[in-house]
């Protein structure tokens, strides 16, 4: 019988600490997982891909020795909104690690630049402001509002959980509106069928309802220590978002530097065969 072949975590790498971090979270996940890791560094011309190979060549040599994970390298010319996607469909990934440096000041700046990197991806990224911590993803806070797209994280819990031994905090948010709380009722209906047939530990949470539900979201998984944040980003997301700053943006630079899941809304099946149902 011929082995599935392992599909690779790829990890963003532009030589600074942020990077360093993605790279540490990179390599605990292949460990799990049994795989290998690709660092993609990308530049602008194509005369300055042999000077960069080389630095990521021996990068990736010394991340071998030092943690025994497979580790190879890819160095395109491009830019990091397109470029990082297409290597991630290219090579099969599994999940792309990108380091971000948060929102303050002109940083702000370098947060919009993570969602529209990650926008459009047909591979789920987990943005990192920080090292990993020693236990895992074992507390993942889930948001649950009224869209529909909400379903499409089920299968990812299904895929953590197996890997981390998770325990999944919903919170769901507080609304008024009938047709919403329609929507919040039966999302939560289908999230709590999915994790009671799959013997997945979870709490429900309402928000507080006193602020926008995005920073009761952050603040929840601070109360509670949470190793992982994962959400769904907008379809269709416009160029306004990225200015004014859309709500992904915010958790995705969330200043109490809790790593996030992102994972991209569409029909059918996610790269690593999971239904969007879950099944």
């Amino acid at each position: 019988m011929e082995e599935k072949v392992k599909k690779p975590i790829l990890v963003t790498w532009d030589f600074t600490k942020r990077s360093g971090y993605a790279l540490e979270h990179g390599i605990n996940l292949a460990q799990h997982l049994n795989t290998t890791v690709t660092l993609i560094h990308i530049v602008k011309k194509d005369n300055e891909i042999d000077e960069a190979q080389v630095k990521m060549d021996a990068l990736a040599e010394e991340t071998q020795k030092k943690y025994n994970v497979k580790t190879d390298t890819v160095v395109p010319a491009g830019n990091i909104f397109t470029t990082i996607s297409e290597i991630a469909t290219d090579i099969h990934a599994e999940m792309v690690i990108m380091g971000t440096h948060g929102m303050k000041g002109m940083q702000k700046l370098i947060g919009s630049w993570a969602l529209k990197v990650i926008a459009g991806s047909k591979v789920p990224f987990i943005v990192v402001q920080a090292p990993p911590t020693s236990h895992g993803f074992e507390k993942i806070v889930f948001p649950l509002d009224f869209r529909s797209e909400n379903k499409e994280k089920i299968s990812w819990i299904y895929y953590i959980a197996r890997l981390y031994s998770s325990t999944f905090y919903i919170i769901k948010d507080k609304v008024t509106d009938k047709k919403f709380i329609k929507g919040v009722t039966s999302n939560l209906m289908f999230t709590e069928k999915f994790l009671k047939s799959n013997d997945i530990p979870y709490e429900i949470h309402t928000s507080p309802g006193k602020k926008d539900f995005t920073h009761e979201t952050i603040d929840f998984a601070h109360e509670i220590n949470a190793d992982l944040l994962l959400i769904m980003t907008t379809k269709n997301i416009s160029m306004a978002d990225y200015v004014i700053g859309a709500n992904e943006q915010q958790i995705i630079s969330n200043h109490y530097e809790i790593p996030v899941m992102c994972v991209n809304p569409r029909p059918g099946k996610f790269g690593h065969g999971f239904s969007a149902t879950g099944g």
